[in-house]
């Protein structure tokens, strides 16, 4: 192959790839931007989150076992996975996570933990109260919706289900997430996070569930980037052999 013939071939594929490659780079460079300028507790929502005063250490509480012993009562309980003491609507509760088998179907029991009564899961009101009382700014609510499930685009995703959505109306859209079952506040979303994690999706290049930094696009992608860099410097020294002749 001649030597004009060579150079036009890899010129044309440095082309290409550049791009292709190109197109990315530059989601890649905005999402850059937008992350590195973004203050993270903004997008996190921190600082619409109100503050709780703690329980008083004066609580009469009493043993999780005879908690343990009702649920046995009216289920199997076989292996005990977690206990927590949490704050429900200004009163103490245990969160109880327990199976009938080791590794599967763990179910979660929340129980006043001064009288011992089971309870059960949250209601659409109660759930409601708890994401007032956590979101610091005084909004009205929008929207109240129940999920059971959720794809790998939701900004709820991978998390603990059922859930409530608690959508205020206020500028930042604000969508506070309290799981029915454990009783307790899981997420805040906003615009700037729904903004942030559109840019996330597209500088992981995962658009099925947004946060597997090893799928196949992404490495492929790495993959043309050392063959548009190594086809760069190709052209870059034939062209410079040829230039250096004439």
């Amino acid at each position: 192959m001649k030597k004009g013939e060579f150079q036009r071939k890899v010129r044309k594929t440095h082309r290409w790839f550049g791009v292709i490659l190109g197109i990315q780079f530059l989601f890649w460079t905005i999402g850059g931007i937008y992350f590195s300028w973004s203050d993270m507790d903004e997008v996190h929502g921190d600082h619409q989150k109100a503050h709780i005063h703690p329980l008083g250490s004066d609580l009469k509480l009493i043993s999780p076992q005879e908690i343990i012993q009702k649920i046995k009562a009216k289920d199997s309980v076989n292996f005990i996975f977690d206990i927590r003491l949490i704050q429900l609507l200004g009163s103490p509760v245990y969160q109880i996570t327990y199976s009938k088998e080791h590794d599967r179907g763990k179910k979660i029991q929340l129980a006043n933990a001064e009288t011992g009564e089971l309870r059960p899961t949250l209601s659409k009101n109660e759930a409601t109260e708890i994401a007032q009382q956590n979101f610091s700014n005084d909004a009205k609510v929008k929207q109240v919706e129940y999920l059971t499930s959720t794809n790998g685009h939701h900004e709820y995703r991978e998390q603990p289900l059922p859930a409530y959505a608690i959508t205020f109306e206020h500028p930042s859209n604000t969508t506070v997430y309290v799981a029915s079952e454990l009783g307790t506040v899981q997420k805040f979303r906003n615009n700037k996070w729904r903004v942030f994690d559109f840019l996330w999706m597209l500088h992981t290049m995962d658009y099925q569930s947004r946060d597997n930094l090893s799928n196949w696009l992404l490495r492929a992608f790495s993959i043309f980037g050392l063959f548009t860099i190594a086809t760069g410097f190709t052209l870059f020294f034939v062209s410079r052999k040829i230039s250096t002749k004439l």
